[in-house]
């Protein structure tokens, strides 16, 4: 990459898979841009390339097919065509088929270290973005007219200097907190339960969302007729859930889920995290913005917190484009002291406020529907009480059986409602 050392136009804190997926939708821009990340590649705690498994929206896919990634990414990925939840215990269940929306596939399931070596691969060919990991950014400075980030690496103290810093280091991110933007975050008391298992029928391509007392259930399709689990418990039943051996685990999530996919058996590694909604006061400072989990936390109920963030993406996308398209391009305009003309360009600013707040403001919409969303589907699912639980029974069976109901919400599951980016419609950032 051409210009100064540690000089840039862009730097992205965070080089998992939401701030990896931005450095590459950027790439066709060709400008100078840095990727800081704390955890090195190979690390088996490096919390974006684990073995979770990530439903990748319609908007996602279109998203990878202008990057040029998707023919990567499918190949390692499984379809979901149907969509089926259910309420345990209760009457009434719902689904989705993709062959009602007029889809192929109403979204891909892919395992997030697969998708992780796809991104990196195609990072380490990158020209246009310089990778500083294993590198901590320990302090930043937003003045009017740069933002420097500070780092600690293996080879010692740098300082990097830049016109937008982004920060996409997590729900945790602590470039979010060097920016003085406060988060509200309220715990649920419970805990996703990752891993895979073997079903005795095939799930073909077949997602369920199973809610149940302790929380909500999904079964995922995967690579070799395996099945993803995402099991919510009790933050007071975690520890035991996780230290049952492999049958008597496989019995009470084949309880919780029942028989349609036949016995449950082979069930792999287990592993399980906090859930947390969190959501950031604002999204923008000075010459920096957030994107992905460090704006938004969602609990994994709709399974649409990457898709979330990969809009977040392709807005700031579409805006740094726009503005790059106005500032590069040269006119003619007459001086104030003489008719004569002279020519106007390289006005290029990515971290310009009017360039962000039109990012937070296109932005904001969608994120506060979401994360009022799946709250309130934790919520309804959730409650003990008489009156809700015969609300969610009408709704099950009024989601088939109301007009227009189903294709609304799967417009949402898909990522396409509201006003769309460009790579979230397919085409390509130029």
């Amino acid at each position: 990459m051409g210009g100064d050392k540690g000089v840039y136009d862009i730097v992205i804190a965070g080089g998992g898979m939401i701030g990896t997926s931005l450095a590459l939708a950027l790439a066709p821009l060709n400008l100078r841009v840095a990727v800081v990340e704390a955890i090195a590649r190979k690390e088996n705690q490096q919390p974006s390339f684990d073995d979770r498994s990530t439903a990748l929206s319609r908007s996602t896919q279109r998203m990878f097919e202008a990057m040029g990634l998707w023919d990567e990414v499918v190949a390692a990925s499984t379809p979901i065509t149907n969509i089926h939840v259910s309420d345990k215990g209760r009457f009434g269940f719902s689904h989705i088929d993709a062959g009602e929306q007029g889809v192929e596939a109403l979204g891909y399931v892919i395992i997030n270290r697969v998708l992780g070596e796809v991104l990196q691969s195609r990072l380490n060919a990158s020209s246009s973005v310089d990778v500083y990991c294993p590198a901590r950014i320990d302090s930043i400075t937003l003045g009017s007219d740069q933002a420097t980030a500070r780092l600690t690496s293996e080879g010692g103290d740098e300082t990097l200097s830049c016109r937008l810093l982004i920060a996409a280091d997590g729900a945790g991110s602590a470039v979010r907190e060097m920016m003085g933007i406060s988060v509200s975050k309220r715990e649920y008391g419970q805990r996703a339960v990752i891993g895979n298992l073997l079903p005795e029928k095939r799930i073909e391509n077949r997602a369920f969302e199973r809610f149940t007392p302790q929380g909500p259930l999904a079964i995922l399709p995967v690579a070799d007729a395996r099945a993803g689990f995402i099991w919510t418990v009790s933050e007071s039943d975690a520890e035991r859930v996780l230290a049952l051996d492999d049958d008597a685990f496989l019995a009470e999530i084949q309880e919780e889920f029942g028989y349609r996919l036949g016995k449950f058996s082979s069930v792999g590694k287990r592993a399980a995290y906090p859930l947390i909604l969190s959501k950031a006061l604002r999204l923008t400072a000075t010459r920096s913005v957030l994107i992905g989990n460090s704006a938004h936390g969602l609990h994994p109920v709709s399974a649409q917190g990457f898709n979330l963030g990969m809009r977040d993406v392709a807005a700031l996308c579409d805006c740094i484009a726009d503005a790059h398209k106005k500032g590069s391009e040269p006119f003619m305009s007459v001086s104030e002291k003489g008719s004569d003309p002279f020519l106007l360009g390289e006005g290029f600013d990515p971290g310009d406020a009017a360039l962000l707040d039109r990012y937070a403001t296109w932005r904001r919409s969608d994120q506060t529907k979401l994360v009022h969303f799946t709250d309130n589907l934790v919520r309804l699912f959730g409650s003990k009480r008489p009156g809700l639980r015969t609300l969610r029974n009408i709704g099950m069976l009024g989601f088939d059986l109301v007009p227009g109901v189903r294709p609304a919400f799967a417009k949402h599951t898909m990522g396409l409602a509201g006003e769309l980016p460009r790579l979230s419609r397919g085409v390509p950032i130029r």
